[in-house]
Order: structure tokens, then sequence, then C-alpha cells
């Protein structure tokens, strides 16, 4: 896919969270020592405020979702400040001076791994100044002193004092060099064990405040009436019968956003939806008014069937060639649909634009409502609430630019809001992907060549800043899960065809991936069975030898870290053994690994059960992964179970159907979830490391469907290349 004006897509999806990272503390001492003279606070970092009430502040400069940031983060500071996280306090920040250098973009599961050495050395370097501020109050050496609990401690006088005592001689200090700080390797206090979300109680009681929770004094609502099919624009709408609803305000066109339309803002919500349904908005049909979906897998299905650009060729041909084995894999668009509908609160008054607004990127938002608004960015402030789920969706701040263009055009506060209709509808979508393979074999019927042909369209998000080449999707590693293939086929191809469609796409949890690993995973297993081959035992044979593989400047992948996740995964899951039976159901494992851009990796066992009138139950999914140093092992069973549970609504309900340039899934009657009493048991198996960690809020995710589609052969003896699963999918060859 397309790469960014200054950097790639997988970048900005990526890494780009951890840029700006670098400007942790204010060398020179001035912040510290500006706040020690008004007020006597200990401020050395943007991430750590200490009063001299002893009271400790985090700022948490990531977005939470759902998946635990503002318990992460702050583990990873009070393990090196020596403080209790649970008596901290929590600051969200906004999109201020203070934080100008530091990115608070959320996205690429990338807290972790970009967050594990900058905020550890934040905290080391406070914590080096406290003391040396009770050093020098008690006249020793600082290295007869040390910090626990919130406290400096001398040992051999049974001295003390806490940090907000010291707070304002600390202020008064040099800040060191980060890099020189020390900290800690091994026997951590916090890092690695289990700790519950530290805002658990306050989700739980309803204190949290969404963005929907928002209020402000005159604030009215907004809604948006949008166009029946992509591209349509609208020609004429009636505002006297709108405005002759009572509490109906104004009725304002907004051009910004994915689908242009018309707003209409009311004293309440109802007021507002029943004047929406009043405008009787005439459209002017778009390009899209006669896009289908079944005709676009067409052109995705015909795509595979030709070369496009070529990303990857490992030219290792084999000449003892005695047979081609071929199979082709479809993945449906998929939509986000989380809890929580786009929403977004602002007020544009005084040359000042405020937004209150549930987005995984604030930076995104403050720099586009400042270029419509034509303002400096200083003079937008974003302020991050918390989502009821983000997925990818909340990256892209149409909604923000939606609310802003109508608080410009009424002067009063609004609040925009979109129906869950709306959220199905006018958001990004996964997009469609088709994959075809084609193996040459040897003569044990072992792989000796693979050609993968990807399909599937660009990400419309991001656009190209020029026409998009095989070096420039290549630099992109698109197709993930193609181009970064962790198995060693000798002779490997991977060619890319990217196919417009009037969808907007953008990123979906785990994003490229899960349609590229539920055929790779599914195709591997298959050629298992063709050879007679044990699914595992070819898998371990395709990584040798096991050695660390470089893909370009940026890219590794070590075989050797997934060799060891799927012997891990053989033993646990008693693989060699037979599940035990029960009459009249048919049931089956089915295994699938991926290596996640490197770093996260991970091998899932499915379970499942079919049932005589073709039912299906999944049963149990064993995850084991090495994301290398683990930071909160309760952390790191929610996202599993979250992600699991994820990519099994995908694999059992998911797909998204277009017809007449439009979306049929309206609710969530014809976009199901997985529900409490279809979920299996989620077990997780953290394999110990001490390499960096990385990331897992997306990462189980591409794994679920190809384990359950291998699961469903092993019990049924049918082979799944297209989800969802149906019925007759289900039925014994």
């Amino acid at each position: 896919m397309p790469r960014l004006p200054s950097a790639t897509r997988r970048e900005f999806l990526k890494t780009g969270a951890c840029l700006g990272l670098c400007l942790l503390v204010d060398r020179s001492g001035a912040l510290a020592r500006a706040d020690a003279e008004g007020t006597a606070e200990f401020h050395p970092n943007a991430y750590i405020r200490i009063t001299r009430e002893n009271h400790v502040e985090f700022s948490v400069t990531r977005c939470e979702m759902g998946q635990g940031v503002r318990t992460l983060l702050p583990i990873l500071l009070a393990e090196e400040l020596a403080v209790d996280p649970r008596t901290v306090r929590l600051l969200q920040p906004a999109t201020l001076p203070e934080f100008r250098d530091i990115r608070l973009r959320t996205s690429g599961s990338g807290s972790a791994s970009s967050t594990w050495i900058p905020l550890r050395r934040a905290a080391a370097s406070a914590r080096e100044m406290l003391l040396r501020a009770a050093a020098e109050r008690w006249g020793v050496a600082p290295g007869e002193c040390r910090a626990e609990d919130g406290k400096v401690l001398h040992s051999a006088s049974g001295r003390q004092l806490t940090y907000g005592a010291l707070a304002a001689a600390a202020a008064g200090l040099p800040v060191p060099d980060p890099k020189e700080v020390p900290l800690k390797s091994k026997d951590f206090r916090l890092i690695g064990g289990r700790h519950r979300r530290l805002d658990g109680v306050d989700l739980a009681t309803g204190r949290a405040q969404y963005g929907l929770d928002v209020r402000l004094p005159g604030m009215k609502y907004a809604v948006i009436a949008k166009p029946p099919s992509f591209g349509a624009t609208a020609k004429s709408w009636s505002t006297d019968a709108a405005k002759r609803i009572p509490g109906v305000r104004d009725v304002v066109p907004v051009s910004s956003g994915y689908a242009p339309g018309v707003a209409v803002t009311a004293d309440t919500v109802w007021a507002a939806l029943k004047a929406r349904s009043a405008l009787e908005v005439a459209w002017t049909p778009g390009p899209g008014a006669t896009f289908s979906s079944d005709e676009h897998y067409r052109k995705l299905r015909q795509a595979t069937r030709e070369e496009g650009f070529i990303v990857r060729h490992d030219e290792r041909p084999s000449s003892d060639v005695h047979g081609v084995f071929e199979a082709s894999y479809e993945w449906p668009y998929q939509v986000h649909a989380p809890l929580e509908p786009m929403n977004c609160t602002a007020r544009v008054k005084d040359g000042r634009c405020e937004i209150w607004a549930p987005t995984q990127a604030p930076e995104e938002a403050q720099q586009k409502a400042a270029k419509l608004l034509g303002l400096p960015p200083s003079d937008v402030t974003v302020r991050v609430m918390l989502m009821g789920g983000g997925f990818g969706r909340r990256l892209f701040t149409d909604y923000v630019q939606e609310a802003v263009e109508i608080a410009r055009a009424v002067h009063y506060p609004v609040q925009l809001l979109w129906t869950r209709e709306d959220d199905m509808r006018y958001g990004h979508f996964n997009p469609a992907s088709f994959s075809r393979f084609v193996a040459k074999l040897g003569p044990d019927k072992r792989p000796v060549a693979l050609l993968h042909r990807c399909a599937s369209s660009d990400l419309s998000i991001y656009p190209p800043s020029s026409p998009p080449t095989a070096k420039s999707y290549a630099e992109d590693w698109c197709p993930w899960g193609g181009y970064d293939n962790p198995y060693n086929f000798g002779d490997l191809t991977v060619d890319y065809s990217p196919v417009a469609s009037p969808v907007p796409t953008g990123p979906w949890r785990s994003v490229e991936y899960p349609g590229t690993v539920f055929g790779r995973e599914c195709f591997i297993d298959e050629l298992a069975g063709n050879a007679g081959w044990d699914p595992i035992d070819l898998r371990l044979d395709l990584l040798k030898p096991s050695e660390v593989v470089a893909l370009g400047a940026e890219l590794r992948i070590d075989r050797r870290r997934l060799v060891r996740v799927l012997e891990a995964a053989r033993d646990i899951s008693d693989w060699s053994k037979p599940l035990p039976t029960k009459p009249g159901v048919r049931r089956g494992r089915g295994i699938s690994s991926n290596v996640y851009h490197g770093e996260t990796h991970m091998a899932q066992v499915a379970e499942v059960s079919v049932d005589a009138g073709n039912r299906l139950t999944v049963d149990r999914i064993l995850c084991v992964l090495d994301l290398g140093q683990p930071l909160n092992l309760l952390g790191i069973e929610g996202q599993v179970e979250s992600a699991v549970t994820w990519g099994l609504t995908a694999v059992l309900k998911g797909g998204v159907q277009f017809a007449k340039g439009q979306s049929l899934s309206a609710n969530f009657n014809d976009a199901e979830v997985v529900r409490i009493g279809e979920a299996p048991e989620v077990a997780v198996h953290v394999l110990g490391s001490s390499a960096r960690p990385s990331g897992l809020g997306e990462q189980p995710v591409p794994l679920v469907a190809p384990a359950i589609a291998n699961a469903i052969f092993a019990a049924t003896g049918n082979r799944l290349r297209r989800l969802p699963i149906r019925a007759e999918d289900l039925r014994s060859a």
C-alpha cells in the first residue's frame, strides 16, 4: 500500500507513536525551576509531577480505548520511581505546548515497545534527582540513599523523607542525562506481575468520562444526514420543515469527512434526529452509486490470476519439481463497530478552538481542525476522552472535522453524534483481501517453491504522494503476512495487485494481516495434508535453517523464536493426543502461527466440535506467545481474550456486503458479534523473555481464522477458503 509523503504508511501505523519521545526532559532544569518558583512542585519532565503535599501525578501519553494503557504506562513509571501505581493520579494530556514534542497518537500496538525505555528513563531521572536532594539535605553521598514506596531512605541513620518533602529541593537541581541514569534490568518489583486495571473502579461505577459524557454551557447536539451511496452530494433540503420541530436551532451543510451531508443542531438529541428525518434531502448520485461487493470480489479474484507488483522474490529455484498444488482464499470487507459510535464536542470562539474527542490521533485532529479554521495549530486544543473501542477506526478524524465545521457555523458549542447506523455505514472499512497460492512440489510432495498473489485495496485514508511502485509497496512490507512470510520455501515470489473501489478503507485491528495469514496458514495445512505431514512438523521443517532472516534494513524474522513458540504449542496442547470424543460430535484441532512485524511471535491451537446438525462450537483456543519482556500478565491475558473474540466474530459472523453504493449492514442485528455463550475458553501461555517488549493489541487476531478453519478440516474433512463460515461448510466431506 502506498507511502505517506514523509514516511511509509506502515511506519505511520506502527512506529509513528514513538516519534518525539526522545525529548523527555528539560535538561536545563528550566521546567522544574519554573514550577519550583511558582508552586514548589517537582516537574522534571512532561510525565511526572510531585507536589509538596506528596501527590504524585503521571501523564499517560497514550489514548485509552480499552487496551489498558492507563495501567501499563504507569507501571513502567512507577517501577523506576519506586512508588505504588495505585496511589498515583493519572492525567490525560491534551495537545498543549508541554507535550508538543511527545507523540500522543496511539496506533500499531506500539504503546509498550515505544515507551519501554523512554518512560523508565524519565522516571529514573526523577528518582535520581530526589535521591540527590535528600543526600544534600542530610550531607551524605547519594549512593547511601535509596528510593522506596514514595520516600527516600538513609539506612545507616534511619532517616527518611517523602518525595513531597523533597519536591522543592529536587526542582532546583539540573536534570540528568536520561541516557546515563541506571535502569533496572531484572528483579522487577512491578514489571512482569499481575496488575488489575488502575482505572477499573471508575470504569465499573460510571465515573469514567467518555466522549459522550462531555457537557458544556450552552452546548447543542448535532446529527448529520449522510448520503445514500458513495460519492453522492446533497442537492436540496427542507430547512423550514426541520426548523418547525421544537428545539431545533440550525441547519448547516457539512463538506468535511468521508460523506458530506447536512447537519441539524438542536437542544436535544431526539429533536435533532426528528429534524434530520424532516430535511427530505435530495441527493445527486456520485461515481460510487452502483458499487457492489460481489462485482468487486470478482475483480479481486481476477487480479490474483495476473502478475502484480512483485514485492519479494527469494530466488533459490529447485530443479526437481514433480507437481503443483494450488488454492485460493477470500477475506471479506469488515466493519469496526465499536460500542461507542463516533462523536466529538467542539467550541469555536474568539479565534480559538477547543475539541473534546475520543480519538487515537489527537495531533492529526489538531492539525486538520487548524487547517479547516485557518488557525495556527497552537490555537486549537484537543482533549482526548476515553474511547468505547478504537480498533483503528478512530485513527481518522473525519468526525472531528465535522464537529468543528458545524461549531464554526453556529457559534455555540456542539456535540456531534453519530447513530449506530451512521457508524456502521460511513466510517472506513477493512478492505477485502484475496490470496492465491501456487506451490511447486518436490518428489516427496514437500513444497520447493511458492507463488503468493494477493489482491486488495490500498488504505484510502493514507493516499499516496506519488504513484505506487513495487519498491514502495516493499518498503511498506505490503502485503503484511505475505511480504514477511517467515517460512523458507526456497523460491518465494510475493506480488500485490491493488484494486480500486469507492469504499473508504483504513486500519482495522491488525490491518492487512488477517486475510493474508488466513490464506497462508490454511494453505500450509493443505500442503501438509497433501504430503502426509503433520501440520506442525511441516511448519518446523519450513523454518529451517532456524536463523534470523533480514528483509531490508528494518525487518528481521527470527525463525528461532517462532520454532520455540510452535514447539511449546505442540507440548502444551497435547497435540499428539486425540481429543476426548463425544457421541454424535466430530472434533478437531488446528494450528496457525505468525510473526507480526518481526516482533511478536505467536501460535494458536483451536479445538472445535461439530454436531450432527452441523452446528459449530469453538471449544478452546490456546495462544502461545513470545512478546519479549512481559509487562503485565493480567493485561496480556485480557488483550489476547479480546483479540480472539474479535477474530472469532470475523470468522463466524463477519463480512460486509455492499450494493448500490452502500453497506448493507446498519446495526448489530445484521452485523452480529460473538456473544458470551459463544465464546470459547481462551488459554494464554507467555514464554519468558528479556527481549524488548512488543505489541499485543492486534497480534492475536490474524491467527484465529486459520486455526479454526484448520480445526474444522480435522473434524469434518472440509477445507474452508472463504469467510464467514456457513452451515454447508461443516458437512462431512
